[in-house]
This record gives C-alpha cells, sequence and structure tokens, in this order.
C-alpha cells in the first residue's frame, strides 16, 4: 500500500473474516498508516473479546506509525448481518450470530414472512432480522446490535447506535429512516435495537479509548458501513454509473445509482451511501466453481494458454449444482458445462467466457431494473489478477478496466468521514 507523508485526518477500521484492519488517511484518501491484525485462530472469527483484542492492536499500531493529532473522524464497518446479543452494561452475552449462520429458528422466519411489507429486504433465514429477533429471545439480552456497533461502543462511541447500511437487513426503513412498526409482529422488540444514522454522519464527540491513543478531543465518531460498501468505496468509485465486480468465491456486482432499486426476486436491493444509492446483485457462479472443477494449482498455468482474442462460445454457463438467483433467477437453473474441449487450457477458457457473460447479463439486469448505464468498472478479488479474464471482461462490457485505488475496505470506510468533513466544509 502507497503511504503518504501528510498528516491524518481520518480513521477507518474493518472488522472481517480474516481479522481487524485500521486505515489513517488524509483529507485526500491517501493512506498514512495502515496496520492489520489477523485473527489468530478460527474460533476468534465467532468471539467479540476477540475482534476487540484485534481491532485494538491494529489502531495502537496505526497510533505508532502516524500522527493522530489532526485526525477529525472515525468509523467502522463490519461483516453485513452479523450480529450480538448484549446484557444491561453493553457486554456481550455470548451469543452471536455470524454472517453466514442461518436462524435455527424456523418459526422466527415464518413470522417475519407472515409480517413482511412486500419488497422488504429483511425476509429468510439469513436475514439480520431473523438472527436478531431470535437472540432477543433470551431473558438475559438487553439488547442486539451488528458487530460494526459494538466496535464502535468499544471505541468510546456513547449509547447503541448503528448505520442504516448494517440496519437493513435487520428491517430499518430507509425511506422513513425508522424500524418499521411491523418488525414488533415478527417478534422484534424495538427496544432493543440501536439508533441509527446514515452511513459516514456525526454521531458523537470522541472520547474514551479513542482519547487514550492520542485522537484529539475535536474528533468525531461517524456512522459506519458494511464490509461490502467500504470495499467499494475503497476502489475510488464514487460516481452514478461507476460499478465495481468482485471476483471471489461468487461473482458479486455493484453499481453507483442515483435511484434506489429494489428486486428481491433477484435478491437486488439498494445500500444508500453518501450521495448515491449502491445497488447489486450476486451470482452462485464465481471462483468456488474455478477452484472445483479447475484447482487452484493450476491457474497460473493456463492462464498462459488462455487466448482473449480467440472467442471458444461454448456458451457455459459455469454452476457447481442447479440454482441461479442473479443475473437468472431459478432455483433449479441447471448448470451448463458441456460441450466439454479435451484439451484443459480451452475447458478453462470458456468457463472464463460463461463467468464473463455472467457478468455482462448482470449489469444488463441491473439496467432493465432501472440501474444507470455503466462508465465506469473496476475489479477485486482473485480474479481480478488474471490479465487474460480482463481482457475479455473489458471486450464483452466495451470498457476499458480502471485499476482500483485500494483493496482494502478501512480505506473505504475512512474514505466515508472524509467525505462528510468536506460536506461539513462546503
Amino acid at each position: 500500500m502507497n503511504i503518504q507523508a501528510s498528516k491524518a485526518v481520518a480513521i477507518g477500521v474493518d472488522i472481517g473474516t480474516s481479522g481487524a484492519r485500521a486505515c489513517a488517511v488524509d483529507c485526500e484518501g491517501n493512506p498514512t498508516a495502515f496496520a492489520a491484525a489477523p485473527f489468530l485462530s478460527p474460533d476468534e472469527l465467532r468471539q467479540p473479546q476477540a475482534w476487540w483484542a484485534r481491532v485494538s492492536q491494529a489502531i495502537e499500531t496505526v497510533a505508532a506509525q502516524t500522527d493522530l493529532s489532526a485526525v477529525e473522524g472515525i468509523a467502522v464497518d463490519g461483516t453485513s448481518g452479523t450480529v450480538l446479543a448484549l446484557d444491561a452494561s453493553n457486554e456481550p452475552t455470548g451469543s452471536v450470530l455470524m454472517y453466514n449462520d442461518p436462524c435455527p429458528d424456523p418459526l422466527v422466519v415464518a413470522r417475519i414472512a407472515d409480517n413482511a411489507p412486500a419488497g422488504a429486504t429483511a425476509i429468510g433465514a439469513n436475514s439480520g432480522l431473523a438472527r436478531a429477533i431470535h437472540l432477543s429471545s433470551d431473558s438475559d439480552v438487553d439488547a442486539v446490535v451488528h458487530q460494526a456497533d459494538w466496535i464502535l461502543m468499544k471505541l468510546g462511541c456513547p449509547g447503541r447506535v448503528s448505520d442504516e447500511n448494517n440496519a437493513l437487513k435487520t428491517g430499518f426503513d430507509l425511506n422513513t429512516e425508522e424500524w418499521p412498526d411491523w418488525l414488533e409482529a415478527a417478534g422484534m422488540d424495538l427496544s432493543k435495537l440501536p439508533t441509527v444514522h446514515r452511513a459516514g454522519k456525526k454521531i458523537a464527540p470522541a472520547m474514551g479509548y479513542l482519547r487514550q491513543i492520542g485522537i484529539p478531543q475535536t474528533a468525531w465518531f461517524h456512522a459506519g458501513t458494511t464490509d461490502g460498501c467500504a470495499s467499494f468505496l475503497a476502489t475510488g468509485a464514487s460516481s452514478k454509473g461507476d460499478a465495481v465486480t468482485a471476483l471471489g468465491s461468487t461473482i458479486v456486482l455493484k453499481l453507483a445509482s442515483d435511484t434506489p432499486i429494489s428486486a428481491p426476486e433477484y435478491g437486488v436491493y439498494s445500500h444508500r451511501v453518501g450521495g448515491f444509492w449502491l445497488v447489486g446483485g450476486a451470482s452462485n457462479s464465481g471462483g468456488n466453481v474455478v477452484r472445483a472443477l479447475i484447482g487452484d494449482d493450476r491457474l497460473d498455468e493456463l492462464t498462459l494458454k488462455v487466448d482473449p482474442d480467440r472467442k471458444l462460445g461454448l456458451d457455459l454457463y459455469p454452476l457447481l449444482r442447479p440454482g441461479e438467483r442473479f443475473p437468472i433467477n431459478d432455483p433449479d437453473y441447471l448448470p451448463r458445462l458441456t460441450p466439454r474441449p479435451t484439451d484443459d487450457s480451452l475447458f478453462f477458457q470458456a468457463i472464463l467466457e460463461g463467468m464473463t457473460e455472467i457478468e455482462r447479463l448482470g449489469y444488463q439486469r441491473l439496467r432493465e431494473l432501472g440501474s444507470p448505464s455503466l462508465t465506469s468498472l473496476r475489479t477485486v478479488g482473485g480474479g481480478s489478477r488474471n490479465p487474460a479474464w480482463t481482457k475479455m471482461r473489458s471486450r464483452a462490457m466495451n470498457l476499458e478496466m480502471l485499476p482500483a485505488k485500494s483493496l482494502e475496505a478501512a480505506v473505504g470506510t475512512a474514505a466515508l468521514v472524509v467525505a462528510q468533513l468536506d460536506d461539513d466544509n462546503a
């Protein structure tokens, strides 16, 4: 990461699946210091005290690397949908449900379905709301908050506060900017949920732990965001039509729009981030398919043999099992993995061509649903390092691929703070 020598004005904290990261940035959003604190074991992923230990480790390393006397704000991002239960003293009860844990109580899921309005995002066993309702039913639980919320509290932020990006899948209504009444009917005691602010907005003056590490009393806590939104911002994408494709275990598309889009039948919903709406969807295809069909150990070898100027046109739709959600919504949609070339390099190229078409169809689907046309495209994830695939995708999307400014979510979260500071000074 390119570290600048100028003064830090904002700090972003990212708590993710591998550990914590902290980044201080200057007024242009350029990093002045960065530190990562990986989890020491897989068990730490589910332990709030371990989250805090890694976050404080990362922040204190940043404090040792750069002068924090000019810092004006700090914000936190966390894994979307991860919730934990707190007691009356705001300490974790030990009950945590992670972003990928389905709600273990089918009756909770059914009550949500019976009471949720059409188009609600907080439905299904994998919603943050279902997890929150389940955790809130224990007698020793006084509150349920999101992962990023609790870290902000540990940093010294008073009260139980959240941001609307994390709160979206817990049922927060972006139109009224309130927790809606139907959550009570679904079984959620609204008094146990945090107060919600728009992402990036100022919440309270810095105090507590932050003051101990040298951040001035003039600094503020800011509402944060989810790790996905933060990763988008980190790339430098910020204007209508800017898009980011994440080529990881799945293919995830995100696009900045001037209007919100809700199409739950495709898993498409909108986050409000600063001055735009972030819309997107995710396919079941992606790196998990490549790993299963090709293997990680042969990727470099086979990539050298891919000829992006020669289109095979085999029309594969690479999936490991039946079922697709976006850009096609069909739980029974069948993989297309034939005809399979006998040459593994050609098979690999055909898979990449199929995934390229999925990406193209995904942005076409968003356009059909009301999004703006693509004006720029950046890429994150393991697939971004494949030059042959990048050339194939650039041609299919008829766009030159732009480099990502950063791949670190903490940089994007700090960018939220900088944007708010700019608005305040405008």
